[in-house]
C-alpha cells in the first residue's frame, strides 16, 4: 500500500518536472539576423556578418546574447516591443553613436509581431543602415 502511494507521489512529480520545463523550454527565443557593417553591442565591436540573437522570457525586459556559432560575443539588456503588425522580414537597425560609429539598436524578425529594443537608445541617435 505504501509503494503504491510512493509511486503515484514520484509520477506525479515528475510530470509536474517535465511540465514546468517544457514551459521554461518555451520562452528560449533565437533568431538569425545579419548586419552589413561593424557594430557596437553593449561596448563591444562586432564586424558586419551573420548572429544569432538568443534571449529568454517574453518580456518587456530580457537580457539578449549576440552569438556567432556557439560563441556569445556580447551580452545586453533589451525591451520586447509590440508591433503592430508582423515584420515583413529580419531586420537589424542601426543608429550612429555620440562618437559617430554604428551601434545595434534594433532587431526585427520575420513573421514575428514584436522587435528588441537593445540596449539604452539615444533619442538623438541618428540612422545608420538597416538591413535585411
Amino acid at each position: 500500500m505504501k509503494s503504491s502511494l510512493f509511486s503515484k507521489i514520484i509520477l506525479a512529480t515528475l510530470s509536474l518536472a517535465l511540465t514546468l520545463s517544457a514551459f521554461a523550454a518555451g520562452d528560449t527565443h533565437k533568431s538569425s539576423f545579419e548586419i552589413s557593417q561593424p557594430a557596437q553591442v553593449n561596448g563591444t565591436q562586432i564586424p558586419a556578418g551573420e548572429y544569432t540573437a538568443k534571449w529568454e522570457g517574453s518580456g518587456p525586459a530580457v537580457q539578449v546574447s549576440i552569438m556567432k556559432g556557439s560563441k556569445v560575443l556580447a551580452t545586453v539588456p533589451a525591451q520586447v516591443v509590440a508591433l503592430s503588425e508582423r515584420a515583413n522580414t529580419t531586420q537589424a537597425e542601426l543608429v550612429k553613436n555620440a562618437n559617430g560609429d554604428a551601434q545595434l539598436s534594433t532587431l526585427k524578425f520575420s513573421g514575428k509581431k514584436y522587435s528588441l529594443a537593445i540596449g539604452a537608445q539615444s533619442a538623438t541617435g541618428e540612422k545608420a543602415d538597416s538591413t535585411n
